[in-house]
């Protein structure tokens, strides 16, 4: 126990004195909110990995998918790394860049709004980011309850207020460039606990392929008839893994906290390195956590599904380690969710001070106004996660539960496909960009409200947030082939940009 309290005290000082070191950084709304525009590959991969994996996926969704799934739960670990990592670096990282900085847009909001002329999509965007971002940023805390019980044996209340207490310290002093540094130490930790985790539970369950033996050799009638299904290349529902994949992998394109990690890019050569550490850390991290989970059903003598859920899977697989490793593990966990705490809240605040208040409800806001506002808010908003996690903890309040599950779908439908055409397509119009914003956000609030009405494959919030992204990427280039097509001088000025001529260094380009 003391070894445990030492390793988390140390690295709650560690995040408080990065923040505090990085005050310097965030004198200016640029410095706060993009770190100056000048992080480099190393900083910027990390910050992107540790956005994107959280405890969420640690402990809810390797679990429960894991336990469904069997070893091919895997699949959505290498689509993370593939699509979600480098594809995504590949297709946005430098068109967002350099058309972002072009506009002068600071938030995805802001580039709807320059992009495509219009200060009402700037709000709309703003407020679905408010209203979606919100319960995702209470789910973080809600693998810590378990593991935090296990190894502590203190109040799940406790555990919630420090993380959040301690992630508003260094978010607010440092903005940006403290998460970003801090997202270095906390993805480090994650390689190295992620790698030891699976080393030493296969270890117990008789290595690899002993513990691959054994997973073939469970039998589930409610799921399959095949033996060995959960030791097979694509387990038991090849279909709704798919879903898994694609909620997951893709929609990492269209979430504003992951997009914005692409506008503060130090120079060409952080795009490329960042695009190779960042599918790395994505293959160990994802990878390692589905892999990790695949083997859940080994432990099912001591895990009951029915009576204490998914959730329950990870924490029981985990313990019967060794207590220096599951102090390890608990700053693993705390590491993923403050690291995707910092960065949601601080989404969160700049695009409802950008987009929202400046200019609309507070009609003069100077810079110093504006990076106390964002400030403030930063806290408001720790403080609503934390009531919202604590509610859901006491009360059992499902309807939290089920909203939090369609926020990735709700923010990657409507977000995604305006995005992507925004940056390559002269002839996305205004319109096209209203219906993405509207069809995903009905169809996943809808699917809160009345999923035993959507068609069976649907019915799930991961399946219904995949087909609202891949629904974008369609209603996006029919809409504008029917409507009112965009001015000739505002879409002229965007991709301008792109024309720019730049000098680079042969390793670059050979020239003529």
């Amino acid at each position: 126990m003391v070894i445990k309290i030492i390793m988390v005290c140390v690295f709650f000082g560690i995040m408080v004195g990065v923040g505090l070191y990085c005050r310097k950084h965030a004198t200016n709304v640029d410095g706060f909110v993009l770190g100056g525009r000048a992080v480099g590959p190393w900083l910027t991969a990390f910050a992107y990995g540790t956005s994107y994996f959280s405890a969420v996926v640690f402990v809810g969704y390797a679990g429960q998918f894991g336990w469904k799934y069997g070893i091919a739960a895997t699949w959505a670990g290498i689509g993370n790394a593939l699509i979600g990592s480098l594809l995504a670096w590949a297709v946005l990282g430098r068109r967002t860049r350099v058309m972002t900085q072009h506009l002068g847009s600071a938030t995805m909001p802001e580039f709807f709004e320059k992009r495509f002329g219009s200060k009402a999509l700037k709000i709309a965007a703003s407020v679905v980011i408010f209203i979606f971002l919100i319960p995702y940023t209470a789910s973080l805390y809600n693998g810590l309850s378990r593991l935090f019980g296990m190894a502590f044996n203190i109040d799940y209340s406790i555990c919630v207020i420090a993380m959040a207490v301690l992630t508003c310290i260094y978010v607010v002093a440092g903005g940006y460039m403290a998460t970003a540094i801090n997202d270095f130490i906390q993805g480090i930790i994650m390689i190295g606990g992620i790698v030891a985790v699976i080393a030493v539970v296969l270890s117990n369950q008789g290595g690899f392929m002993g513990a691959l033996n054994g997973l073939a050799a469970v039998e589930d009638a409610s799921v399959s008839n095949q033996n060995g299904v959960f030791a097979s290349f694509f387990g038991p529902d090849p279909l709704n893994l798919l879903g898994v994949v694609i909620l997951t992998s893709l929609g990492t394109w269209g979430l504003p906290q992951m997009v914005q990690k692409f506008y503060a890019i130090k120079n060409e050569k952080a795009i490329t390195k960042g695009m190779i550490i960042s599918t790395v850390f994505a293959a160990i991290v994802a990878g390692g956590c589905y892999f990790l989970g695949g083997f859940g059903r080994l432990f099912s003598d001591k895990i009951d599904i029915a009576a204490n859920g998914y959730d329950s899977v990870i924490p029981t697989m985990l313990s019967g380690l060794p207590d220096i490793l599951i102090a390890v593990v608990v700053i693993l966990v705390l590491s993923a969710s403050m690291s995707t705490l910092s960065s949601l809240v601080l989404a969160s605040s700049s695009t409802l001070t950008l987009d929202f208040l400046k200019g609309n409800i507070i009609k003069k806001m100077d810079e110093k106004k504006q990076l106390i506002i964002m400030r403030a808010l930063i806290v408001v908003f720790i403080a609503i996660s934390v009531v919202i996690a604590l509610v859901q903890y006491k009360s059992s309040v499902t309807f939290i539960a089920q909203l939090m599950g369609v926020s990735w779908g709700a923010l990657a439908g409507a977000f995604l496909a305006p995005f992507l055409y925004g940056l390559y397509w002269k002839k996305a119009t205004r319109a096209s960009v209203w219906c993405s914003f509207i069809f995903a956000s009905v169809l996943m609030i809808a699917n809160v409200l009345w999923q035993p009405y959507f068609p069976t494959i649907l019915q799930s919030p991961i399946n219904a947030g995949a087909f609202a992204m891949l629904a974008g990427l369609v209603i996006v280039p029919v809409v504008s082939l029917f409507t009112r097509k965009p001015e000739d001088t505002l879409v002229e000025y965007a991709f301008s940009c792109y024309d720019k001529k730049v000098e680079v260094t042969q390793s670059t380009s050979l020239g003529k």
